[in-house]
């Protein structure tokens, strides 16, 4: 088995690495670092690279820009990979605006060089797509919410799991992020149901990890943790702070891709998220990195919220499982928060100031 990893050094790139080192032949990394150009010296992902050469076995790092079709096309001519994962991104909406050409490019063009060059030289592979929540930009937010001490939540009974791959994709604000990530999730579904590639689309909330280059535009859960760690003031952007968000641990999100690969859904979607057991406001999760640091986290607030932010969401996991029945989270809320924590504070404490992300 060999399999390819666009975003190689980034949050779910390198889990992906990590997970498939020890279970196939070869592993291969895209990832040219343009984390870094998009976010300065706490986007730099060299020190995940680092610990990957260093701890993996069948690893092989190639330092290539998937705008370069050229590249994508040789790449995986020469590879021939069996499982294509495709994390690359410019992940944030409120930079996309002021790069949008770079943000279409990265997350539109960029997913089309790959899925070509797949149909060309490894049509048997299987592509999987990280994609966004964000496609169905602020579509959720019509839901009736209910507003808590510390949280907002869905007011009826039938959206209690969340939002599923039935909500409208159109018809919303989306930031430009949402709109080049769709154009990507449909393009992706398209090669699988036009051209019969075995294409699947992730559509991810909050994913989250120890080995995350946050950044206040892009990362929040581990952004925080690095703010509580070092005596940080975090600044909470509208709502009040009672935004809610799912989270989902990167290897539990690596272990989807793997059932997918084991069965794959020709140009089917999934969201993927931590679901209602994982969600949490940021007032919530303030005070539970609070816990950790042993100190109150000061908190700034501005009164507008992002264009386009949701107000509470959290993932229906229920089409997810019931194709793919033994696959299951395995970190808890607690559990992804206290990982976070101790993994930064080991390998990665940077004082600092955050926004939400």
């Amino acid at each position: 088995m060999k399999v390819l990893v666009t975003g190689s050094s980034g949050l779910i790139g390198s889990e992906a690495v990590r997970y498939f080192d020890a279970k196939a032949d070869a592993v291969y990394g895209i990832d040219n670092n343009m984390r870094a150009d998009f976010f300065g010296p706490d986007g730099d992902t060299s020190w995940t690279l680092r610990n990957l050469r260093e701890s993996c076995d069948n690893f092989e790092h190639r330092s290539l820009d998937i705008r370069d079709r050229g590249a994508m096309l040789k790449v995986i001519e020469d590879t021939r990979p069996d499982l294509i994962l495709h994390c690359a991104a410019q992940p944030s909406h409120d930079l996309a605006k002021f790069r949008p050409f770079d943000d279409f490019d990265v997350n539109a063009v960029g997913t089309l060089n790959l899925l070509e060059a797949t149909r060309l030289h490894a049509p048997e592979a299987v592509f999987i797509l990280m994609s966004t929540n964000k496609v169905y930009g602020d579509a959720p937010n019509e839901l009736p919410l209910v507003e808590l001490p510390t949280r907002y939540d869905y007011a009826r009974p039938e959206d209690y799991e969340g939002v599923a791959e039935d909500c409208r994709t159109d018809r919303s604000t989306h930031s430009l992020f949402g709109c080049s990530k769709l154009a990507g999730d449909i393009m992706t579904q398209e090669y699988g149901r036009y051209f019969g590639l075995k294409t699947g689309v992730f559509r991810g909330g909050c994913l989250t990890g120890p080995f995350h280059s946050a950044v206040p535009l892009h990362g929040f859960l581990a952004y925080m943790a690095r703010v509580a760690m070092n005596g940080g003031t975090y600044n909470v952007i509208g709502y009040k702070g009672k935004q809610v968000r799912d989270q989902i641990h990167s290897e539990d999100v690596a272990r989807a891709f793997e059932a997918f690969y084991r069965d794959p859904r020709p140009g089917e979607v999934y969201n993927l998220g931590g679901g209602r057991g994982n969600a949490a406001s940021l007032l919530e999760l303030l005070d539970r990195f609070g816990q950790l640091a042993g100190r109150t986290i000061p908190q700034t607030y501005e009164e507008t919220n992002r264009v386009g932010d949701h107000i509470c969401y959290m993932t229906d996991l229920r089409k997810f499982r019931s194709h793919y029945p033994d696959w299951e989270l395995t970190f808890s809320l607690d559990d992804i928060v206290d990982d976070v924590f101790q993994t930064l504070h080991r390998l990665r404490p940077v004082a600092t100031t955050a926004k939400a992300g």
